[in-house]
C-alpha cells in the first residue's frame, strides 16, 4: 500500500448506465496501483445498510445521508471510496460534496433507451407497466449533474474508455500516481 489522501468518487446516473461496471473496473486499477479503496454500491447497501428504506424522495436522501457518513469515515482515513448510486437529486449530491474529504462526480452518462436495452431485470418494463412506482427517469425525475468533474458516456466509450477518464483526472489533479497509458 502507497500514502495516499482519501477521495470519494461518486458515480451518478440512471439505473443501467453503467455505475457499477465503470466503479468495479476503476476499483482493480486503483487496487492494482497500491490504494485502499472501498466500493459502496447501491444495491449492495440497500441489502445491508438501508433495508428499512424505500424509494420516496425522503427515503432515496436518508439513504444517501447514511452513505455519506460511511464514505466520511473512510475517506478522512485515506481511503479512496467508489460510490456507485443514482442518487437523482442534485440537491443531494451537492450535500455528499459538502460533507466528505475529496469529493469527485462522475456522471455516468446513457440515454434511457440504452439503460433500458441494457436491464436484464426487468425494472424498467415493470416500471413502465406501472408496477413499480418511484422509478427513476421514468415515475420519478433523474437531474443530471450541471457541472459533473468527469462525464462518461457508456453509450459511446468503451468501458476501458470511461475508465482511462476517470483515472487521468485522478492522475491530473494528483490523486493517483500517475502511470503511462501506452
Amino acid at each position: 500500500m502507497i500514502e495516499h489522501a482519501g477521495f470519494v468518487l461518486w458515480f451518478t446516473g440512471l439505473s443501467g448506465a453503467g455505475k457499477t461496471t465503470v466503479a468495479r473496473a476503476v476499483e482493480v486499477e486503483l487496487r492494482r496501483r497500491g490504494l485502499r479503496v472501498e466500493r459502496l454500491d447501491g444495491d449492495t447497501v440497500r441489502q445491508r445498510l438501508t433495508k428499512d428504506l424505500g424509494f420516496t424522495k425522503e427515503d432515496r436522501d436518508t439513504n444517501i445521508e447514511r452513505v455519506t457518513f460511511v464514505a466520511q469515515l473512510l475517506s478522512r482515513n485515506n481511503v479512496v471510496v467508489l460510490g456507485a448510486f443514482i442518487s437523482p437529486y442534485r440537491e443531494t449530491r451537492d450535500y455528499v460534496r459538502q460533507e466528505v474529504t475529496n469529493f469527485i462526480e462522475v456522471y455516468v452518462d446513457a440515454p434511457i433507451e440504452v439503460c433500458i436495452d441494457r436491464d436484464v431485470k426487468g425494472l424498467y418494463q415493470k416500471a413502465i407497466a406501472g408496477e413499480i412506482p418511484n422509478f427513476t427517469g421514468i415515475s420519478d425525475p433523474y437531474e443530471p449533474p450541471e457541472f459533473p468533474d468527469v462525464h462518461l458516456r457508456t453509450d459511446q466509450e468503451t468501458i476501458d474508455d470511461s475508465v482511462m477518464k476517470v483515472l487521468k483526472w485522478l492522475e491530473q489533479r494528483g490523486l493517483v500516481p500517475v502511470e503511462s497509458h501506452a
